[in-house]
Parts: structure tokens; C-alpha cells; sequence
């Protein structure tokens, strides 16, 4: 089993969520959070006044998966969320020990 942690723009969660149901991602767990990395943030306008945004508005999705199904999730979150602008965002797997589903106790394949 994997856990995928991906980063988007908030506005792909929606085209990202689609192209995830269609490769058969049945759930998912959303974060709004913030950070920077290459970008840096950037600067506004607000009231005449300019100022520094340090931390940029991102998605976090955490999602996981039996680890047959990584490539093709990977691929339908990079087809989705993909605009070829900075700050796009990234993508982590990592391995996922064990899985239990609190209601039945299933666990680990059965539990996701």
C-alpha cells in the first residue's frame, strides 16, 4: 500500500477530483494549507497599499492506494492539475504500513 500527497492549486481540486474518480479513487482526504517552495510568494495590492505574501494558498490531498494503482493516479493528477505555470505544485508516495477501517476493523486493503 502507498500514500500519495499531492499539492495543487485550489482551483484544479475540482478537474483533479474528477479525473481521480474516473481512474477509480473512491476517497480522499482535502487540506487547504499554505506554503512556498520555488515561487516564493508574491506581492499584492490592497487599498493602494502593496504588500508581501509569503505563503501561497495550495491543496493538499492525501490519498491511499494499493500500490498497483499509483502510476495511474499519479498520471490522472498530473493530467489534471497541470497549467505549465510556476507553482503547479508536487507530488510524494510514500509507504503505508497499515490501514484499518475504525467501523469494521478490516484492514489494510479491505480498510481503503
Amino acid at each position: 500500500m502507498k500514500m500519495i500527497c499531492a499539492i495543487i492549486k485550489p482551483f484544479k481540486l475540482d478537474d483533479v477530483r474528477t479525473a481521480l474518480a474516473t481512474a477509480g479513487v473512491h476517497g480522499m482526504t482535502v487540506t487547504e494549507v499554505k506554503g512556498f517552495g520555488r515561487q516564493k510568494g508574491h506581492t499584492e495590492l490592497y487599498r493602494g497599499a502593496e504588500y508581501s505574501v509569503d505563503f501561497v494558498p495550495k491543496i493538499k490531498l492525501e490519498i491511499a492506494a494499493a500500490s498497483e494503482q499509483v502510476e495511474e493516479i499519479i498520471e490522472a493528477i498530473i493530467a489534471a492539475a497541470y497549467t505549465g505555470k510556476i507553482g503547479d505544485g508536487k507530488i510524494f508516495v510514500y509507504a503505508l504500513q497499515q490501514a484499518v477501517r475504525l467501523r469494521t476493523g478490516e484492514r489494510d486493503l479491505e480498510a481503503i
